[in-house]
């Protein structure tokens, strides 16, 4: 169960760094109508998802520490 918990921080780790990629414009899209409705969706809310993005990050950093350091060093 330690495991899934450690699973589930690290999809959340990816998750945040996906949204903060997304944010600072660095994901593409092939298709050109998509890119323009998602360039015009990161126009308008790039400042919050930045800046919850890197709070995600930060937290799941800090608990994916933690939770290593429970399962195998040993305190």
């Amino acid at each position: 169960m330690e495991y899934l918990g450690l699973f589930i921080e690290l999809l959340f780790l990816a998750m945040g760094v996906y949204v903060y990629l997304f944010s600072i414009g660095r994901l593409r899209s092939g298709d050109k109508k998509v890119q323009e409705r998602a360039e015009e969706f990161r126009r308008r809310n790039a400042r919050w998802m930045r800046v919850a993005a890197l709070l995600l990050i930060a937290l799941m950093a800090v608990n994916i520490y933690l939770h290593v350091v429970q399962l195998f060093g040993g305190g």
